[in-house]
């Protein structure tokens, strides 16, 4: 379905990543970015990338702008009129869980109201193919493993970025039913990710975190090239092999491609569907696991120490993925150690991002 993706949010980690899968499969790229929590140069790095494969010339266009100022939203689509997008991915929002418990009326604010513009302006500008960054926190307190998209949603969301995520989901449902019967429906898949890791072989585009990291690995990663002194593990008593957390870690990577397959399913199923999808290995790793891993791939010493629980964490989780390999033919392809070394690639060449 070769075309224009518009890629909401798309400067940022995964954004990023599925930018060079979406080029590399023929497709342009429109980018829109108000860059508060991403920068420019993860698109420069994304074009280098291309030129070293051979690529001279890729259709990639950032457009910074702000999704919560409709007007000047607008003006993307005014550019390519209508029809010119083929479909959208949309990353776009604030996503720091801590910060989120803070400032949660800020998030309500930025990752709803810029979806519901995006929305209005797609259906007005005939681009209804849709696919939503979505996250596996919509699962909240889920204790039953693994978890499918079956699994109840909703309850046991602790924070205010998680329900964002629930919420927008509710919106998408509800628009596409509006339209299911209409001369135009809409198609919608949703996401779900478990935690991604890892960064392009190259080294060249990774995760940049603002300030102290809030997910694990690139915390690590952070220990090992000598920004932070050591790791704190938030808890060490939970009923799993060594004590400390399990979650499935993905491979950006693999993450990345899955939005190509979910672009590509859009393209050669029912113009009406909504599909939800999870995108994990099925497979869950400790705290521990991921530090030792990633000792392994740097060659560091990464210190730790034992800290207590963190509320509304939970023992385990990882993901059923089957419904992805069945109706997309996606399925993750690299393991830990992969996962491992091109973090490493990324953090020790970059160690103060892309600063």
């Amino acid at each position: 379905m070769a075309g224009r993706v518009l890629v909401t949010g798309g400067a940022g980690f995964i954004g990023s990543h599925t930018i060079y899968h979406l080029l590399k499969a023929g497709y342009s790229c429109t980018v829109v970015d108000n860059l508060c929590n991403s920068s420019q140069k993860s698109l420069d790095r994304v074009r280098s990338i291309m030129e070293d494969e051979g690529v001279k010339e890729v259709d990639l266009d950032l457009m910074e702008v702000d999704m919560c100022d409709s007007k000047a939203l607008e003006t993307v689509f005014e550019k390519y009129g209508a029809g010119g997008f083929t479909c959208c991915i949309h990353f776009a929002g604030l996503k720091a869980v801590g910060e989120s418990m803070q400032v949660p009326l800020l998030y309500y604010q930025n990752n709803l109201g810029s979806t519901l513009n995006l929305l209005e302006l797609m259906d007005k500008y005939d681009c209804r193919r849709i696919v939503f960054s979505s996250s596996a926190t919509v699962y909240g307190a889920a204790t039953t493993m693994p978890i499918t998209e079956d699994t109840p949603t909703g309850a046991g969301i602790t924070n205010a970025y998680g329900r964002t995520k629930y919420m927008i989901e509710g919106i998408l449902g509800d628009f596409h039913k509006s339209k299911v019967k209409t001369e135009k429906p809409w198609s919608v898949v949703i996401l779900r990710y478990f935690n991604p890791v890892g960064a392009h072989p190259s080294g060249k585009i990774g995760e940049n975190p603002n300030g102290p990291p809030n997910n694990l690995m690139p915390y690590v990663s952070q220990v090992a090239v000598g920004r932070r002194e050591f790791l704190t593990v938030f808890g060490n008593d939970y009923d799993t092999p060594d004590g400390t957390g399990v979650r499935d870690y993905i491979h950006v990577m693999d993450l990345a491609e899955g939005h190509l397959s979910a672009i590509e399913h859009m393209a050669t199923k029912a113009t009406d569907q909504y599909k939800v999808f999870n995108l994990g290995t099925g497979n869950g790793y400790s705290v521990l696991d991921m530090v030792k891993a990633m000792e392994k791939a740097s060659g560091k010493e990464i210190k730790y120490k034992i800290g207590e629980r963190r509320p509304g964490d939970i023992a385990t989780c990882y993901a059923d993925a089957k419904a992805a390999k069945e109706d997309m033919g996606w399925e993750a392809k690299l393991g830990l150690e992969e996962m491992c070394r091109d973090l490493w690639a990324w953090q020790s060449s970059n160690p103060n991002g892309f600063e």
